[in-house]
Protein backbone atom coordinates (compact mmCIF):
# COMPACT_ATOMS: atom_id res chain seq x y z
CA UNK A 1 0.00 0.00 0.00
CA UNK A 2 1.22 3.37 -1.04
CA UNK A 3 1.33 6.51 1.48
CA UNK A 4 -1.70 7.50 2.42
CA UNK A 5 -2.35 11.15 0.11
CA UNK A 6 -2.94 13.07 2.93
CA UNK A 7 0.45 12.68 4.61
CA UNK A 8 2.52 12.09 1.52
CA UNK A 9 1.17 15.93 0.65
CA UNK A 10 3.95 17.06 4.10
CA UNK A 11 6.70 14.82 2.22
CA UNK A 12 5.83 16.77 -1.47
CA UNK A 13 5.69 20.13 0.85
CA UNK A 14 9.25 19.86 2.04
CA UNK A 15 10.66 18.54 -1.07
CA UNK A 16 10.31 21.97 -2.78
CA UNK A 17 12.27 23.49 -0.48
CA UNK A 18 15.97 24.24 -2.05
CA UNK A 19 18.28 22.16 -0.53
CA UNK A 20 21.03 24.30 0.90
CA UNK A 21 23.86 21.48 0.92
CA UNK A 22 26.12 20.88 -1.68
CA UNK A 23 25.42 17.89 -3.92
CA UNK A 24 28.00 15.32 -2.48
CA UNK A 25 26.86 16.20 0.93
CA UNK A 26 23.55 14.57 0.59
CA UNK A 27 23.40 11.63 2.74
CA UNK A 28 19.89 12.07 3.29
CA UNK A 29 16.98 13.79 1.14
CA UNK A 30 16.01 17.44 2.53
CA UNK A 31 12.03 15.65 2.93
CA UNK A 32 13.43 12.76 4.88
CA UNK A 33 14.76 15.03 7.44
CA UNK A 34 12.28 17.71 8.08
CA UNK A 35 9.61 14.90 7.79
CA UNK A 36 11.13 12.96 10.65
CA UNK A 37 11.49 16.46 12.24
CA UNK A 38 8.05 16.91 12.06
CA UNK A 39 7.05 13.51 13.16
CA UNK A 40 9.49 13.56 16.10
CA UNK A 41 7.89 17.11 17.01
CA UNK A 42 4.58 15.80 17.07
CA UNK A 43 5.28 12.72 19.03
CA UNK A 44 7.68 14.44 22.36
CA UNK A 45 10.45 15.25 20.67
CA UNK A 46 12.19 18.55 21.55
CA UNK A 47 15.25 18.97 20.41
CA UNK A 48 17.37 17.05 17.30
CA UNK A 49 19.29 14.21 19.72
CA UNK A 50 15.65 13.69 20.77
CA UNK A 51 14.41 13.04 17.13
CA UNK A 52 17.36 11.00 16.33
CA UNK A 53 16.74 8.62 18.84
CA UNK A 54 12.41 9.11 17.81
CA UNK A 55 13.89 7.71 14.22
CA UNK A 56 15.80 5.10 15.11
CA UNK A 57 12.93 3.84 17.01
CA UNK A 58 10.01 4.39 14.78
CA UNK A 59 11.85 3.83 11.20
CA UNK A 60 9.49 1.22 9.68
CA UNK A 61 6.41 3.77 10.29
CA UNK A 62 8.59 6.67 8.90
CA UNK A 63 9.84 4.88 5.96
CA UNK A 64 6.09 4.06 4.78
CA UNK A 65 6.23 7.95 3.42
CA UNK A 66 9.68 8.53 2.87
CA UNK A 67 13.04 6.61 2.47
CA UNK A 68 16.29 5.98 4.56
CA UNK A 69 19.00 4.41 2.51
CA UNK A 70 21.73 5.65 4.64
CA UNK A 71 19.70 4.97 7.84
CA UNK A 72 18.07 8.02 10.33
CA UNK A 73 20.37 10.85 9.80
CA UNK A 74 21.87 11.27 13.10
CA UNK A 75 21.43 14.40 15.56
CA UNK A 76 24.65 16.60 13.90
CA UNK A 77 22.75 16.52 10.54
CA UNK A 78 19.55 17.07 11.59
CA UNK A 79 20.91 20.36 13.40
CA UNK A 80 23.29 21.18 10.46
CA UNK A 81 20.25 21.08 8.12
CA UNK A 82 17.88 23.67 10.31
CA UNK A 83 20.94 25.82 10.62
CA UNK A 84 21.74 25.91 7.30
CA UNK A 85 17.76 25.68 5.84
CA UNK A 86 16.41 29.12 4.29
CA UNK A 87 13.95 30.20 7.06
CA UNK A 88 12.08 32.83 4.74
CA UNK A 89 11.64 29.74 2.35
CA UNK A 90 10.25 27.67 5.30
CA UNK A 91 7.74 30.74 6.18
CA UNK A 92 6.34 31.15 2.90
CA UNK A 93 5.70 27.38 2.27
CA UNK A 94 3.81 26.81 6.15
CA UNK A 95 2.03 29.89 4.92
CA UNK A 96 0.95 28.90 1.52
CA UNK A 97 0.29 25.45 3.08
CA UNK A 98 -1.93 27.17 5.84
CA UNK A 99 -4.18 29.19 3.30
CA UNK A 100 -5.01 25.63 1.64
CA UNK A 101 -5.84 24.50 5.18
CA UNK A 102 -7.20 27.12 7.17
CA UNK A 103 -10.56 28.81 5.20
CA UNK A 104 -10.60 32.01 6.04
CA UNK A 105 -14.51 32.74 7.35
CA UNK A 106 -16.13 36.06 7.08
CA UNK A 107 -15.33 38.86 9.22
CA UNK A 108 -12.42 36.80 11.07
CA UNK A 109 -9.98 38.15 13.28
CA UNK A 110 -6.32 37.57 12.99
CA UNK A 111 -4.25 38.28 16.08
CA UNK A 112 -0.44 39.19 15.79
CA UNK A 113 2.21 39.34 18.37
CA UNK A 114 5.39 38.32 18.98
CA UNK A 115 7.46 35.93 21.31
CA UNK A 116 10.94 36.08 22.20
CA UNK A 117 12.94 32.54 22.13
CA UNK A 118 14.41 33.08 25.53
CA UNK A 119 17.60 30.72 25.06
CA UNK A 120 17.97 31.20 21.15
CA UNK A 121 21.32 33.50 22.21
CA UNK A 122 24.04 33.00 20.75
CA UNK A 123 27.02 35.29 23.44
CA UNK A 124 29.92 33.87 21.49
CA UNK A 125 28.38 35.31 17.98
CA UNK A 126 27.40 38.53 20.28
CA UNK A 127 23.69 37.30 18.47
CA UNK A 128 20.54 38.74 20.48
CA UNK A 129 17.56 37.25 21.54
CA UNK A 130 14.84 35.84 18.49
CA UNK A 131 11.44 36.92 18.32
CA UNK A 132 9.15 34.65 16.31
CA UNK A 133 6.22 36.95 15.29
CA UNK A 134 3.47 35.21 14.70
CA UNK A 135 -0.24 35.24 13.06
CA UNK A 136 -3.57 33.42 14.63
CA UNK A 137 -6.76 32.69 13.51
CA UNK A 138 -8.94 33.17 16.04
CA UNK A 139 -11.79 31.56 13.78
CA UNK A 140 -9.91 28.13 13.45
CA UNK A 141 -7.42 28.27 16.46
CA UNK A 142 -4.24 27.88 14.18
CA UNK A 143 -0.78 29.47 13.33
CA UNK A 144 -1.71 31.18 9.89
CA UNK A 145 2.08 32.35 9.94
CA UNK A 146 5.42 33.65 11.11
CA UNK A 147 8.60 35.59 10.35
CA UNK A 148 11.30 36.32 12.79
CA UNK A 149 13.05 39.71 13.89
CA UNK A 150 16.00 40.34 12.50
CA UNK A 151 19.27 40.26 13.98
CA UNK A 152 19.60 43.56 16.25
CA UNK A 153 16.30 44.39 15.18
CA UNK A 154 12.52 44.54 16.80
CA UNK A 155 9.38 43.09 16.12
CA UNK A 156 8.31 46.02 14.24
CA UNK A 157 10.05 45.47 11.18
CA UNK A 158 8.87 42.22 10.99
CA UNK A 159 5.08 42.85 11.08
CA UNK A 160 5.11 43.87 6.61
CA UNK A 161 7.18 40.90 6.06
CA UNK A 162 4.72 38.48 7.83
CA UNK A 163 1.63 40.63 5.95
CA UNK A 164 2.33 39.95 3.17
CA UNK A 165 2.50 36.03 3.52
CA UNK A 166 -1.12 36.23 4.90
CA UNK A 167 -4.07 36.57 3.06
CA UNK A 168 -6.17 39.45 4.61
CA UNK A 169 -9.09 39.88 2.31
CA UNK A 170 -11.92 40.43 4.84
CA UNK A 171 -10.43 39.84 8.02
CA UNK A 172 -9.87 42.39 10.48
CA UNK A 173 -5.99 42.03 11.76
CA UNK A 174 -5.52 42.95 15.80
CA UNK A 175 -1.54 43.87 16.74
CA UNK A 176 -0.91 45.19 20.10
CA UNK A 177 0.34 49.01 20.92
CA UNK A 178 4.29 47.93 18.59
CA UNK A 179 2.35 47.03 15.50
CA UNK A 180 0.71 50.43 15.16
CA UNK A 181 2.30 52.64 12.85
CA UNK A 182 1.59 54.07 9.41
CA UNK A 183 3.03 51.58 7.00
CA UNK A 184 1.49 48.69 8.64
CA UNK A 185 -1.95 50.03 8.63
CA UNK A 186 -1.27 50.40 4.73
CA UNK A 187 -0.33 47.39 4.17
CA UNK A 188 -3.29 46.00 5.96
CA UNK A 189 -5.51 48.07 3.87
CA UNK A 190 -3.30 46.83 0.50
CA UNK A 191 -4.05 43.62 1.32
CA UNK A 192 -7.56 43.80 1.22
CA UNK A 193 -8.08 43.77 4.95
CA UNK A 194 -9.00 46.00 7.97
CA UNK A 195 -6.96 47.08 10.96
CA UNK A 196 -7.63 47.09 15.31
CA UNK A 197 -4.33 48.98 16.18
CA UNK A 198 -3.89 49.26 19.96
CA UNK A 199 -2.39 52.78 20.60
CA UNK A 200 -0.35 53.74 23.27
CA UNK A 201 2.58 56.61 23.62
CA UNK A 202 4.50 55.15 21.39
CA UNK A 203 2.68 57.26 18.60
CA UNK A 204 1.69 60.20 21.33
CA UNK A 205 -0.24 62.78 19.06
CA UNK A 206 -2.35 59.96 17.91
CA UNK A 207 -3.12 58.82 21.40
CA UNK A 208 -3.98 62.43 22.29
CA UNK A 209 -6.04 62.83 19.77
CA UNK A 210 -8.25 59.89 20.11
CA UNK A 211 -8.57 60.39 24.22
CA UNK A 212 -9.50 63.98 23.67
CA UNK A 213 -12.39 62.70 21.22
CA UNK A 214 -13.66 60.50 23.62
CA UNK A 215 -13.43 63.03 26.94
CA UNK A 216 -15.38 65.93 24.12
CA UNK A 217 -17.93 62.63 24.05
CA UNK A 218 -18.43 62.39 27.56
CA UNK A 219 -18.43 66.06 28.51
CA UNK A 220 -21.23 66.67 25.82
CA UNK A 221 -23.55 63.70 27.49
CA UNK A 222 -24.56 62.80 24.69
CA UNK A 223 -25.19 59.32 23.91
CA UNK A 224 -22.83 57.69 21.37
CA UNK A 225 -24.92 55.86 18.92
CA UNK A 226 -26.49 52.64 18.75
CA UNK A 227 -24.31 50.03 18.30
CA UNK A 228 -21.21 52.01 19.59
CA UNK A 229 -21.44 51.14 23.27
CA UNK A 230 -21.71 47.69 24.45
CA UNK A 231 -20.91 45.94 27.91
CA UNK A 232 -20.04 42.29 28.99
CA UNK A 233 -19.80 41.06 33.05
CA UNK A 234 -18.10 37.91 33.71
CA UNK A 235 -18.02 36.28 37.00
CA UNK A 236 -15.80 33.31 37.78
CA UNK A 237 -14.21 31.51 41.08
CA UNK A 238 -15.01 35.15 43.17
CA UNK A 239 -13.69 37.19 40.40
CA UNK A 240 -15.87 39.37 38.93
CA UNK A 241 -14.68 41.24 35.03
CA UNK A 242 -16.84 43.89 33.66
CA UNK A 243 -15.89 45.19 30.22
CA UNK A 244 -17.24 48.06 28.65
CA UNK A 245 -16.69 49.20 24.74
CA UNK A 246 -17.44 52.96 23.06
CA UNK A 247 -16.60 53.11 18.85
CA UNK A 248 -16.58 56.51 17.60
CA UNK A 249 -16.73 57.41 14.12
CA UNK A 250 -13.57 59.79 13.39
CA UNK A 251 -14.74 63.47 11.82
CA UNK A 252 -13.08 65.64 9.06
CA UNK A 253 -11.68 67.37 12.30
CA UNK A 254 -9.47 64.00 13.91
CA UNK A 255 -6.14 65.27 13.05
CA UNK A 256 -4.35 62.46 12.66
CA UNK A 257 -6.83 60.96 10.05
CA UNK A 258 -4.73 61.96 7.19
CA UNK A 259 -2.22 59.58 8.40
CA UNK A 260 -3.69 57.11 9.11
CA UNK A 261 -4.85 54.95 5.79
CA UNK A 262 -8.54 54.56 5.57
CA UNK A 263 -9.19 55.45 9.26
CA UNK A 264 -12.48 55.65 10.22
CA UNK A 265 -13.06 54.85 13.61
CA UNK A 266 -11.43 55.25 17.29
CA UNK A 267 -12.22 52.66 19.97
CA UNK A 268 -12.40 53.05 23.78
CA UNK A 269 -12.30 49.86 26.07
CA UNK A 270 -12.58 49.57 29.55
CA UNK A 271 -11.99 47.15 32.24
CA UNK A 272 -12.78 46.84 36.21
CA UNK A 273 -12.17 43.93 37.64
CA UNK A 274 -12.79 43.19 41.34
CA UNK A 275 -10.90 39.34 43.04
CA UNK A 276 -11.22 39.31 46.81
CA UNK A 277 -12.79 42.77 47.00
CA UNK A 278 -10.21 44.76 45.31
CA UNK A 279 -11.04 46.28 42.34
CA UNK A 280 -8.34 47.23 39.67
CA UNK A 281 -9.89 49.10 36.23
CA UNK A 282 -7.47 49.54 32.85
CA UNK A 283 -8.27 51.45 29.79
CA UNK A 284 -7.04 50.89 26.34
CA UNK A 285 -7.15 52.77 23.13
CA UNK A 286 -7.50 51.74 19.62
CA UNK A 287 -8.09 52.99 15.95
CA UNK A 288 -9.64 50.87 13.14
CA UNK A 289 -10.04 51.22 9.24
CA UNK A 290 -13.35 48.81 9.83
CA UNK A 291 -16.11 51.38 8.76
CA UNK A 292 -18.81 48.98 10.36
CA UNK A 293 -17.18 47.77 12.99
CA UNK A 294 -19.80 47.75 16.79
CA UNK A 295 -18.97 48.02 20.07
CA UNK A 296 -19.84 44.67 20.35
CA UNK A 297 -17.63 43.80 17.86
CA UNK A 298 -14.57 45.85 19.13
CA UNK A 299 -15.07 43.98 22.21
CA UNK A 300 -15.07 40.51 21.24
CA UNK A 301 -11.67 41.45 19.06
CA UNK A 302 -10.21 42.86 21.45
CA UNK A 303 -11.08 39.59 23.84
CA UNK A 304 -10.33 36.95 21.16
CA UNK A 305 -6.35 38.88 20.35
CA UNK A 306 -5.61 37.31 23.68
CA UNK A 307 -5.83 33.80 22.09
CA UNK A 308 -2.97 34.26 20.70
CA UNK A 309 -0.98 34.40 24.39
CA UNK A 310 -3.26 31.38 25.46
CA UNK A 311 -3.63 29.33 23.08
CA UNK A 312 -0.31 30.19 21.14
CA UNK A 313 2.44 31.21 23.78
CA UNK A 314 1.77 29.46 26.37
CA UNK A 315 1.16 26.19 25.08
CA UNK A 316 4.50 26.54 22.93
CA UNK A 317 5.94 26.83 26.54
CA UNK A 318 4.31 23.91 28.60
CA UNK A 319 3.66 21.36 25.63
CA UNK A 320 6.22 22.26 23.69
CA UNK A 321 9.33 23.59 26.14
CA UNK A 322 10.27 26.22 23.58
CA UNK A 323 11.32 28.15 26.23
CA UNK A 324 14.15 25.55 26.90
CA UNK A 325 15.47 24.91 23.60
CA UNK A 326 19.28 25.71 23.09
CA UNK A 327 19.54 25.50 19.88
CA UNK A 328 21.05 28.74 18.45
CA UNK A 329 23.37 28.15 15.41
CA UNK A 330 22.61 30.21 12.32
CA UNK A 331 19.00 29.94 11.26
CA UNK A 332 18.47 26.45 13.76
CA UNK A 333 16.00 28.00 16.33
CA UNK A 334 13.84 30.24 13.44
CA UNK A 335 13.84 26.74 11.31
CA UNK A 336 12.62 24.54 14.12
CA UNK A 337 9.77 27.26 15.94
CA UNK A 338 8.43 27.14 12.23
CA UNK A 339 8.39 23.02 12.57
CA UNK A 340 6.85 23.64 16.27
CA UNK A 341 3.53 25.58 14.63
CA UNK A 342 3.28 22.83 12.39
CA UNK A 343 3.18 20.15 14.56
CA UNK A 344 0.86 22.51 16.60
CA UNK A 345 -1.56 22.65 14.62
CA UNK A 346 -1.97 19.19 13.32
CA UNK A 347 -2.11 18.93 16.96
CA UNK A 348 -4.92 21.12 17.89
CA UNK A 349 -6.93 20.46 14.30
CA UNK A 350 -7.27 16.09 15.34
CA UNK A 351 -10.66 15.04 15.94
CA UNK A 352 -12.24 12.99 18.57
CA UNK A 353 -9.23 13.87 21.28
CA UNK A 354 -10.25 14.96 24.22
CA UNK A 355 -6.81 15.48 26.44
CA UNK A 356 -4.90 18.41 26.17
CA UNK A 357 -1.89 19.49 23.31
CA UNK A 358 0.78 17.83 25.82
CA UNK A 359 -1.35 13.89 26.16
CA UNK A 360 -1.43 14.35 22.48
CA UNK A 361 1.83 14.83 21.96
CA UNK A 362 2.41 11.65 24.19
CA UNK A 363 -0.39 9.59 22.53
CA UNK A 364 1.21 10.10 19.08
CA UNK A 365 4.55 9.06 20.55
CA UNK A 366 2.77 5.35 22.09
CA UNK A 367 0.12 5.13 18.99
CA UNK A 368 0.84 4.56 14.77
CA UNK A 369 -2.65 4.75 14.54
CA UNK A 370 -3.20 8.30 16.45
CA UNK A 371 -0.32 9.53 14.51
CA UNK A 372 -1.39 8.34 11.62
CA UNK A 373 -4.68 10.46 12.65
CA UNK A 374 -2.85 13.42 13.66
CA UNK A 375 -0.66 13.25 10.58
CA UNK A 376 -3.81 13.77 8.61
CA UNK A 377 -5.82 15.71 10.41
CA UNK A 378 -4.87 19.15 8.07
CA UNK A 379 -7.51 17.83 5.78
CA UNK A 380 -9.89 17.62 8.03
Amino acid sequence: MGPAPDVKSFVEMFAALPDPRVTRTRWHSLESILFLCLCGVVCGANDPVAIERFGLARQEFLERFVAFPNGIPSHDTIGRVLAKLDPAALEALFARWMRGVAQATSQEVIAIDGKVLRRAFNKAAGGSFITMVSAWSTANGLVLGQVATAEGSNEIEAFPRLLELLHLKGCLVTIDAAGCQTEVAAKIVDGGGDYLLAVRDNQPKLHKAVAESFEALRASGKSPGRGRHATTTEKSRGREETRTCWVLPITDKFPEAPRWKNLAQIVLFECERTVDGKVTCGTRVFITSRKSLTAKQALASVRGHWQIENKLHWTLDVAFREDESRLRAENAAENFAVVRHVALNLLRNVQGSKVGIKNRRLEAGWSDSFLMKVLASHAN
